[in-house]
C-alpha cells in the first residue's frame, strides 16, 4: 500500500510540473525609436484556419460540434500600428520612403508547451529607404488553435513597442 501511494504521488506531481510551462517573455531588439517614422507597408501574408472539434456519444446518440477560426497575420500587425497612428500605405510611394517602415511576419518556431504547444512568431519593421532594421520583435502565443496562438503571439511581441 505504501509504494501505490507513492506511485500515484510520483505520477500526479509528474503531471503537474508537465503541465505548468510558461510563454517565453517576449524579445525586442530596436535599434531606433519608431516614432521616427509615420507610414507602414506591410509584406502581405496568406490566411490561416485552424479549428477544433469533438465527437461525443451517449445513450441517445452521438453528438458533435466544432469550431473553425481564419486569421491573417498582416491584418492583425496592421490593426495594431494603425490604433498607434501609423498610415497603412497600399504600395510603396517613392516620395515618403524616409518616412516608411517595411514590416515583415513570420513563424520562427513551435515547442511543446502545457499538455500542447505555443507558436513563436517574429515581426521585423525595416527603414524603407535605407532597408536598415529598425526593430525586431519575437514572441509565442498559445491559444486553443493556430489561429489563436498566432494572434496572441502577434499581440505579445508588438505590446512592449507602445507601452
Amino acid at each position: 500500500m505504501k509504494y501505490y501511494k507513492l506511485f500515484i504521488f510520483l505520477i500526479s506531481s509528474t503531471i503537474l510540473f508537465v503541465a505548468c510551462g510558461s510563454l517565453k517573455k517576449p524579445v525586442i531588439q530596436q535599434n531606433e525609436p519608431l516614432t521616427s517614422y509615420k507610414y507602414f507597408y506591410i509584406t502581405p501574408t496568406t490566411e490561416l484556419t485552424s479549428g477544433t472539434g469533438g465527437v461525443y456519444g451517449g445513450q441517445y446518440g452521438v453528438y458533435g460540434g466544432s469550431s473553425t477560426k481564419t486569421i491573417n497575420p498582416s491584418d492583425i500587425i496592421a490593426g495594431t500600428l494603425l490604433k498607434q497612428g501609423f498610415i497603412r500605405l497600399p504600395e510603396l510611394d517613392t516620395q515618403l520612403l524616409s518616412e516608411t517602415l517595411l514590416v515583415n511576419y513570420g513563424e520562427s518556431g513551435r515547442r511543446s508547451l502545457n499538455l500542447g504547444y505555443s507558436i513563436e512568431v517574429t515581426i521585423q519593421f525595416l527603414a524603407a529607404q535605407t532597408h536598415s532594421v529598425v526593430c525586431i520583435c519575437t514572441a509565442e502565443g498559445q491559444g486553443s488553435t493556430e489561429a489563436d496562438d498566432i494572434r496572441i503571439a502577434i499581440n505579445r511581441a508588438l505590446s512592449p513597442l507602445f507601452e
